[in-house]
């Protein structure tokens, strides 16, 4: 039952909820540009001269390029705070940036640009974790984790907001306030479950009063009502503490519950044992008192703790989402977590036995937390829910902010969550799941700018006209030159995104888009393939994100992220980049591998951001076909 002063109030009002079209500001005139003309010039030493020194104005059209690596140095003055570990939960305080000396001059502008347009997130101060998010009545529903106090992490309580569409948001008051013993020091992570009758409850982890982790059980206070304003907590609270042999900081974010073939529900949680990572197994009839079953659901020695840990079915032949207790011969399922010592999310496919509570990867060599990641950039503490309403499987994400605290002290905020994602398995590989942005974000889309058959030499950097770059939708597909490919000798050279990024040049990559791009490239942010030929023959494709030069400041991440990609025989290399100010999304292949990044640049901002087409590469040519829509603002 929340505390907060307007759920005290009996007369407390909130804005009607929007049902239909919204208004979206600063929508752009449409431009279409159905040729593109390329102008060669033979002024590669000046734009070199620009490129590495900061100092370019204008590009030429087309122009060979070699992107040097980054000359930033590193801060070394300590100032940065770490938050949550002392509590028992992950590190809150972006980690590498502890050292950074906070000397940048961001200005108001600079900030505020930041702000993202159609990604959630709170009016102002902290977000992380989304919690129990679900279809109820006609509405979705979306909590989190949010500090009502402060932009950084605090005393935690359940922030909420709804929505007809996952795309236009209406924040309501605060679901759940620590307002208990057990949840005195923050009401954790937790999921939601509907019940065959309809009813909704919600379990989720309570730091006490002397900070053990512990799950508690919470149900709206009236089912009548669709935005589920009041919640109740359970007078019986906790009904889960941890077990023996479990540390009482080790137990935390229940998932969704499923039917056993027994009709009990289940529950797993995440946990560790010294160095390996579990997920605990609970059944349960009503809710309020659980068994512990023999074992874990799952463990992976040397992973360390596993938080929000996620279970849910994938169908083997459909292109639909399923319920969580769906199970049977066309089902794999997924195990994910979210690992506490690398912050970043793992997830297996695998198969489930439900009579023994067990669950085991389809390769061993991909288990969670040394395999597959939903994404390969900063993406964490995820949760899916089964959205009933369109039969398909959504997936939420927290996406942490990348600069110091002291920037987000004076923008006033920090965080936001990933654009939601429908998750399928590839039925083409059987490998590996296929994400990609719920089709309601292609609402946004206005303005469609088309460039058909670019041919884009060995060397070649392509600025695309257009009326803004900070909002973009970016769909394209790329061909390399066959011939090339063919005659070109393999190599048994190991390639890494990490290893110099895009100024990494080989035969054929990188080539991509550069986004947030400034005129000179003093800032820039390339998206990429790379394709490396074996001494087999054999291609191996990466997708990658780097941000060594996506800013001038000295105070933000500049990581370079990706990975490999798989591409069958006879594809197309395809991405899509969604473009929101601070936050890049990319999908390769449909969404095979996925690289979120924060991006904060100092002068690639407003009307100053420019969008690019780059070949990189030192012998092939690449065609490539690039659609670009401008986004509309979502209503937040």
């Amino acid at each position: 039952m929340s505390s907060s002063s307007d759920l005290e109030n009996p007369n407390a009002t909130y804005a009607p909820l929007p049902d239909g079209e919204h208004t979206a500001r600063n929508e752009p005139t449409v431009t279409k540009k159905p040729v593109l003309f390329i102008v060669c010039t033979c002024l590669f030493v000046a734009f070199l001269v620009a490129l590495i020194t900061g100092t370019g104005h204008v590009i030429p059209n087309n122009l060979n390029i070699i992107l040097t690596p980054s000359t930033v140095e590193t801060p070394t003055k300590t100032t940065t705070l770490s938050r949550g570990v002392d509590k028992g939960v992950s590190e809150k305080s972006f980690r590498p940036l502890l050292g950074a000396d906070n000397s940048y001059p961001w200005s108001s502008n600079m900030l505020d640009w930041q702000r993202t347009s159609f990604h959630f997130q709170p009016l102002k101060n902290w977000m992380n974790d989304p919690n129990g998010p679900v279809f109820y009545k006609g509405w979705y529903h979306l909590f989190y984790q949010y500090h009502p106090d402060a932009p950084v992490w605090g005393k935690i309580v359940w922030g909420h907001a709804v929505s007809k569409d996952l795309v236009n948001w209406r924040h309501l008051p605060i679901a759940m306030e620590t307002d208990q013993w057990y949840d005195e020091q923050g009401v954790w992570t937790g999921s939601a479950t509907i019940l065959p009758d309809g009813q909704l409850v919600v379990l989720y982890t309570g730091s006490t009063n002397e900070s053990v982790q512990v799950q508690n059980l919470a149900y709206p206070a009236d089912p009548s009502d669709p935005l589920l304003i009041n919640w109740v907590k359970y007078p019986g609270n906790p009904v889960l503490v941890p077990p023996p042999g479990i540390d009482n900081k080790d137990l935390r974010d229940p998932t969704t519950a499923w039917k056993t073939p027994e009709g009990k529900w289940r529950i797993t949680i995440g946990s560790k044992i010294n160095k390996t990572g579990i997920s605990l197994v609970y059944d349960t009839e009503d809710f309020k008192t659980f068994e512990l079953l023999d074992g874990v659901l799952h463990a992976v020695p040397g992973t360390g703790m596993w938080e929000c840990v996620d279970f849910y079915p994938i169908s083997k032949q459909d292109e639909n989402g399923l319920d969580t207790s769906i199970d049977g011969p066309g089902v794999k399922h997924i195990v994910k977590a979210s690992m506490d010592d690398d912050r970043h999310d793992y997830y297996a496919i695998g198969t489930y036995d439900a009579y023994k509570g067990k669950w085991k990867p389809d390769n061993p060599t991909l288990d969670v937390g040394i395999g597959l990641r939903y994404d390969y950039g900063v993406y964490y503490a995820s949760k899916t829910f089964y959205d009933q309403n369109k039969q398909r499987r959504v997936l939420w994400s927290w996406i942490k902010e990348t600069d110091t605290e002291t920037s987000d002290i004076s923008k006033g905020w920090a965080s936001l969550m990933g654009v939601p994602r429908t998750i399928l398995l590839d039925k083409k590989t059987q490998s590996n799941i296929i994400q990609w942005p719920v089709d309601e974000i292609n609402t946004l889309r206005t303005n469609v700018t088309v460039f058909k058959n670019l041919e884009l030499e060995a060397g070649s950097l392509v600025p695309l006209d257009l009326p803004a770059a900070s909002q973009l939708d970016i769909v394209a597909e790329f061909e390399l030159n066959e011939a090339t490919v063919l005659k070109l000798n393999g190599a048994d050279a190991t390639y890494l995104c990490a290893n110099g990024g895009a100024a990494t040049q080989g035969a054929l990559g990188p080539f991509g888009f550069s986004v947030l791009a400034h005129e000179g490239l003093i800032e820039h942010t390339p998206v990429y393939f790379y394709v490396a030929k074996g001494v087999d023959g054999n291609l191996t494709t990466f997708f990658c994100a780097d941000q060594s030069r996506s800013s001038t400041a000295n105070d933000v991440d500049k990581s370079i992220y990706g990975d490999i990609v798989p591409v069958l025989k006879g594809e197309k290399l395809t991405m899509r980049i969604l473009v929101d100010h601070s936050v890049v999304e990319s999908f390769a292949q449909g969404g095979r591998t996925c690289i979120t990044s924060r991006v904060y640049p100092t002068k690639a901002i407003y009307n100053n951001a420019r969008l690019f087409l780059f070949n990189n590469a030192t012998a092939a040519s690449v065609t490539t076909s690039v659609s670009v829509w401008q986004m509309k603002s979502a209503e937040i």
